[in-house]
């Protein structure tokens, strides 16, 4: 044999007991605890999601799936302790689209980019209310626009943070609508929805599966959902497309990240339990319950949803002149 040939031969060699190898971490994938961060308040949608995906993966795996809160900094300290982790399947991040479509188009001087994340997954979508109140005096989306026409400018909702997706949709249904709304930011989901409940603000764009509880106790009004559909949770509840603000869509997104680099095999392992569990009928029940629309797919179709919204965004951002504060 020449020495060219034995170098190939080594080489493929070489090659051969690395794929094994890989293919021997991905089989062994998890063999200990997996820490999953979501950078906001505990109690919020990423949560409840969570939750539910993280129990069944326990499950499945035989390891603990643990959720950690690492609210504040819109969303920026969680993220980044993600980027700075290892990329061996052990610390993932589930972020909504405030981290990976909004904070991009607000804030180009990031301390975190998206090349330092691993696009894994979206998980599921939740199309947005609007939640209001009880003691506005407005009942639908036309009494709620004249009335804010009769105040330009001191009317004030809650949002999860200057850049975040209920910033812009609100933001979006004012400049659609004529109107002019006072901003006031707080740390999370569930911070924002007291504050509509006890009238610090007087409106907020939130999930269904948050606002729909309260409205249906009598504690809070709403004036509709932010989709082109009603929702099959509340039939009776209008669009807002259908009061006369045409097109008018909101959700938020929820995606699962590793750090970049993340091992291909161990995040195509991640995708196919996780994809299996969402397939299941019991599982699919408890989240379309709590106002989810599952996604499902893997990177290539998270990185074309992130793609597609970003230019949507882009433009709403741009036409508003809304700014990052």
């Amino acid at each position: 044999m020449t020495t060219r040939a034995l170098r190939m031969a080594a080489a493929l060699t070489a090659l051969m007991f690395m794929a094994l190898a890989t293919a021997s971490r991905a089989d062994e994938y998890p063999n200990r605890t997996v820490r999953v961060i979501v950078p906001y308040s505990a109690g919020g949608t990423p949560d409840i999601l969570l939750r539910v995906v993280a129990q069944a993966l326990s499950e499945k795996w035989g390891q603990a799936v643990v959720l950690e809160n690492r609210p504040g900094g819109n969303t920026i300290i969680g993220t980044t302790a993600v980027t700075r982790s290892a990329p061996d399947g052990y610390t993932l991040l589930l972020a909504s689209d405030g981290t990976y479509l909004l904070n991009p188009l607000f804030y180009p001087s990031l301390p975190y980019s998206l090349k330092e994340l691993a696009p894994v997954m979206l998980l599921a979508t939740a199309p947005h209310m609007f939640a209001l109140t009880k003691s506005a005096p407005a009942s639908n989306v036309k009494e709620f626009v004249d009335w804010a026409k009769s105040k330009p400018g001191t009317i004030m909702y809650g949002s999860t943070g200057p850049g975040s997706h209920q910033r812009l949709a609100m933001e979006n249904f004012a400049r659609l609508t004529g109107i002019a709304l006072v901003h006031v930011p707080y740390k999370g989901a569930p911070e924002a929805t007291t504050a509509v409940l006890t009238g610090e603000v007087t409106a907020s764009f939130n999930s269904v599966a948050t606002i729909l509880p309260y409205v249906t106790s009598g504690n809070m009004r709403t004036l509709g959902v932010a989709s082109l559909t009603r929702s099959p949770l509340a039939p009776e509840i209008p669009t807002i497309a259908e009061q006369g603000v045409s097109g008018f869509t909101s959700q938020g997104s929820f995606g699962l990240f590793g750090p970049a680099n993340l091992q291909a095999s161990i995040r195509d392992k991640i995708v196919r339990d996780i994809t299996e569990v969402l397939e299941r009928p019991a599982v699919r029940k408890v989240l379309e319950q709590r106002g989810f629309v599952i996604f499902g797919g893997g990177p290539k179709e998270f990185e074309d949803f992130i793609a597609s919204q970003s230019a949507r965004w882009a433009r709403v951002i741009k036409e508003a002149n809304i700014k990052g504060e």
